[in-house]
């Protein structure tokens, strides 16, 4: 079966109409810095890293990792290979970022190495990736609050290939504790003769307690792989490990399951080559309609095909104003139903026409509406397009169709003017699609066409939940929360950015972007030196009036700007309620940007 396909539902209430814009405030933020002993361990892109792939996963890699669980918590690895943690307590006083785990120093001799990433899987335990094929996960016990405790590795697998870590999630079940890994490779393609020459891969693991009660002893369960040929935007394992959800420009599969291949569904010989996997054709019997009809702005001409050979008297027809039936003596009707809307039956007739038809005039009751359907629910029939409906269609939609660019733009509905629109107006391809996996079938169960939306970032709000993703609806940003469980309404709207899509899409120079939990902010990164924050309108105490527009405002927008003390360029990039946290090679920042 085809997965059905969803469509996000947005909250109104969450939009604002009448917002206006962006203030620039000139108010300063403070800004304090830690000096690294040691520089990031940041990963230079090789010659043969050389696709789209490579640099969205890899060259945009956010090096700097916030605790959800902990907030004011942040994680980094540096060159030493050690993973170091700040907490902050008070930012006058920042302390040196402290050792919690250490990883071996033969990693660095992979010739494919990539970045080390590290993924908190939940209050206790993280996962963590040496970039060179090997995945740790560990116990962490209770981190933040000026806790150091060092990191205990529970499991360990060298898998050979070097990835990168995008999502886990811990979860027990009936007593047995598990863990959910994502990893994502990108790999060179031995089938695929055209294109980069490279695909991509997700694997997800699910690692398992096997031992007794009270003992240890972690090993992989289940090993699912699945392969597409973009990275995907936003991928994430559900709490209870029942599901997965991809973003992605093009569509993932899952081609095997511990090894074993996935059994694909065949494709029809003149199937689209990007339909779904699992969409099965549709049979559908082709008949003739049984009549025609047309219509004017008066009257309607319907002619239904006869028997052959059928005479005068043996025509079976009944109209009121609201019902009409057709039919030949001795069988059922051919069109027999309530009439769309009133017609007059003094002023309707009907005629024998080449001896094979019934062409039948109905007057309309009321002139002008254009009638969708001519009996309510029958599909059996075809509308015929008159001369007369063509052209006032046409005239309807002259504004929209136009051989000049823009022919008369000072009219009431100017056309489409392309030289109007921008860059950042430009959006990704229809198959941009968010896919909902069930994790027993392997099936997508869900599938929601983000064509006309662009990806923007995915954030931590709740670490109970999903992590959400934004995506820019016009010219706002709406945060969409996944609900797996609320299968009515499975990415429910939570906020709103006002134009921060269109806003973003402009700044050529941005690298990273997100979002406070509490929703009072968002933040972009540039690649070198600055940082914009975008806050949430407040009420001011002294209202303003619009000149041009002539109406007070009594809510302002501000935006800020934070420039680092800084010529690195920008690795790490996290939001928390009260403050951002910017990481360089060198040195890490903490920007105070609320007061709470």
């Amino acid at each position: 079966m085809a997965a059905p396909n969803y469509s996000l539902k947005v909250n109104r209430e969450l939009l604002d109409p009448n917002f206006d814009s962006y203030r620039l405030s000139l108010d300063t933020i403070p800004t304090y810095d830690v000096e690294l002993d040691a520089a990031v361990e940041e990963l230079r892109l090789k010659d043969t890293q050389y696709t789209l792939g490579h640099i969205r996963a890899f060259g945009m890699y956010n090096y700097l990792h916030l605790d959800p669980w902990y907030e004011e918590s942040v994680f980094f690895v540096d060159c030493k290979g050690r993973v170091l943690s700040l907490t902050i307590t008070l930012d006058t006083a920042l302390g040196k970022p402290r050792e919690v785990f250490r990883l071996s120093t033969d990693s660095s001799q992979c010739e494919d190495r990539l970045c080390a990433s590290l993924s908190l899987t939940s209050a206790t335990w993280a996962a963590l990736s040496d970039g060179a094929g090997k995945l740790f996960l560990l116990r962490t016990g209770k981190r933040g609050e000026g806790a150091c405790v060092k990191w205990e590795p529970l499991f360990s697998e060298d898998t050979g290939e070097p990835f990168i870590i995008l999502h886990s999630v811990s979860h027990v079940q009936a007593g047995v504790h598990a863990v959910e890994v994502l990893l994502l490779r990108i790999q060179k393609s031995t089938s695929e003769s055209t294109g980069s020459g490279f695909s991509v891969s997700l694997e997800w693991l699910t690692v398992t307690n096997t031992a007794g009660h009270g003992q240890e002893k972690y090993k992989v369960k289940k090993r699912r792989s699945l392969r597409g040929e973009s990275v995907p935007h936003y991928a994430a394992i559900e709490p209870q490990g029942k599901g997965l959800m991809v973003a992605s420009e093009k569509p993932f599969r899952f081609t095997h399951m511990d090894g074993v291949p996935v059994e694909q569904p065949k494709a029809e010989p003149n199937a689209e080559p990007d339909a779904e996997p699992d969409a099965e054709p549709m049979e559908v019997e082709k008949t003739d309609p049984i009549y025609f009809w047309l219509q004017t702005v008066e009257d309607i001409t319907v002619c239904v095909r006869m028997p052959k050979g059928f005479t005068k008297e043996e025509v079976q027809y009944r109209l009121t104003a609201s019902d009409l039936s057709i039919g030949v003596q001795g069988f059922p009707p051919l069109l027999e139903g309530q009439l769309y809307a009133a017609v007059d039956p003094e002023s309707s007739a009907w005629i024998i026409k080449d001896d094979k038809s019934l062409e039948v005039t109905l007057q309309k009751c009321e002139v002008g509406p254009v009638w969708p359907e001519l009996v309510i629910g029958n599909t059996k029939g075809e509308q015929m397009m008159s001369d007369e409906q063509a052209a006032l269609i046409h005239e309807r939609l002259a504004h929209l169709t136009s051989e000049d660019l823009n022919s008369n733009p000072d009219r009431d509905k100017p056309s489409c003017n392309s030289l109007a629109l921008e860059d950042c107006d430009s959006f990704p391809e229809d198959s941009f699609s968010l896919t909902r996996f069930d994790g027993a079938s392997l099936k997508p169960t869900q599938v929601v066409n983000l064509g006309s939306h662009q990806y923007l970032f995915t954030v931590d709000v709740d670490p109970s939940d999903m992590p959400c993703f934004c995506l820019r609806h016009d010219v706002d940003a709406l945060l969409w929360q996944p609900r797996p469980d609320n299968a009515g309404n499975m990415w429910e709207h939570i906020a709103t950015f006002n134009a921060l899509g269109y806003v973003q899409a402009s700044k050529r120079e941005k690298k990273f972007s997100t979002c406070a939990p509490n929703f009072s902010y968002a933040a972009l990164g540039e690649c070198l030196r600055r940082a914009l924050i975008y806050r949430q309108p407040a009420p001011i105490e002294t209202v303003l009036v619009n000149r041009k527009r002539g109406f007070q405002v009594g809510h302002v927008a501000k935006q800020q700007v934070a420039s680092l003390d800084s010529s690195k360029p920008i690795l790490g990039f996290r939001a928390t309620n009260e403050r951002l946290f910017i990481l360089t090679s060198s040195k890490l920042f903490v920007l105070k940007v609320n007061n709470n």
